[in-house]
């Protein structure tokens, strides 16, 4: 492991990279103080499109979480998905929500001490998998606009259906899937969808960033669509109880409004999860979309999830929650 300097913060940083040789493999990267503080290790899971490039840097550039989180004492470990980026290839019709799973599973197993486990959009949706999988290990999930559970999800409807793709109506969009291969990222998905219409994002990197994204396999986004109810469910949902779990969710992040997101919430309370909702409005905070790590205020929702997991264990729970769904 060698030691690094963030720019930003003039603090040394040991930094690593390596695999676990599991089936599938796993490419990580993880980040940690130059002191041990006892925290426990932050896993920070990537949503589709993406690698875990995207909690080391900013989209203007500037440190990313990983590196928020090690100068507030926690050792951060950033995987790629199984099949995706670094972590090798496997045949994309062959890559499903149980194989990235089990290869994200094999790395907390293999991680000393307990995990908080970190979340984004479609890595949300594999993440309650993955905490059912391994709850005797998490300490907490931070969830940042994720997808819901099979449980929970509703089927979209079908529109149009061929041999070669298959064409659905979502709550919030119309979207057209090939059956197999990958699905390339279209402008419009990322203006709308990934950027959104708030102003958090930096206008001078969204071509920047539109470049850098991966093409999404079809198999595991017909799953995470729940086409025909093939999102992954968890099957002991009481197996969340007494777990801290924090959602978190910006403004202007087109598929995910106060009530969806409150929605998840509810139903890991329901669970027995001490599951909580932070709606950035709420905070004070407006005009992030769906892609808060890489946004302008990126720094001070870090601080926020670090002093979440920093508060004493009965400030994690809340009965109920909170009422300002207005925005």
């Amino acid at each position: 492991m060698s030691a690094t300097i963030d720019p930003a913060a003039g603090t040394p940083v040991r930094h690593a990279s390596g695999a676990v040789g599991t089936d599938p493999s796993v490419y990580y990267e993880t980040f940690a103080p130059s002191a041990p503080t006892g925290l426990p290790t932050v896993v920070m899971i990537h949503g589709g499109g993406h690698s875990g490039s995207c909690w080391t840097a900013t989209a203007d550039g500037r440190p990313g979480w990983a590196y928020d989180l090690v100068h507030r004492g926690h050792p951060v470990v950033v995987p790629d998905w199984p099949g995706i980026g670094r972590s090798g290839s496997i045949p994309v019709d062959e890559l499903s929500a149980a194989t990235v799973c089990k290869g994200l599973g094999g790395l907390i197993a293999a991680i000393e001490g307990p995990v908080v486990l970190l979340t984004h959009s479609m890595g949300g949706a594999l993440g309650w998998i993955v905490a059912e999988q391994h709850r005797a290990r998490l300490h907490a999930v931070v969830a940042i606009a994720p997808g819901p559970p099979g449980n929970i999800q509703p089927e979209p409807t079908i529109l149009a259906s061929t041999a070669e793709t298959i064409t659905l109506a979502t709550p919030h969009r119309t979207v057209t899937v090939p059956r197999s291969g990958h699905v390339p990222n279209a402008q419009a998905f990322v203006d709308q969808k990934l950027i959104g219409s708030g102003s958090q994002f930096p206008d001078a990197a969204r071509a920047e960033y539109a470049a850098s994204l991966l093409a999404l396999p079809s198999a595991l986004l017909r799953q995470r669509l729940n086409i025909e109810g093939t999102q992954a469910r968890v099957s002991r949902p009481g197996c969340f109880r007494d777990l801290p779990i924090l959602v978190l969710t910006g403004s202007h992040d087109l598929e995910h409004p106060y009530e969806t997101d409150a929605a998840i919430v509810a139903w890991l309370q329901q669970s027995g999860a001490r599951a909580e909702f932070t709606w950035l409005p709420d905070r004070g905070i407006v005009g992030n979309g769906h892609m808060l790590m890489l946004e302008r205020n990126s720094a001070e929702i870090a601080a926020m999830i670090c002093d979440w997991l920093a508060s004493p264990s009965d400030m994690h729970a809340r009965s109920t929650l909170p009422t300002s769904a207005e925005t």
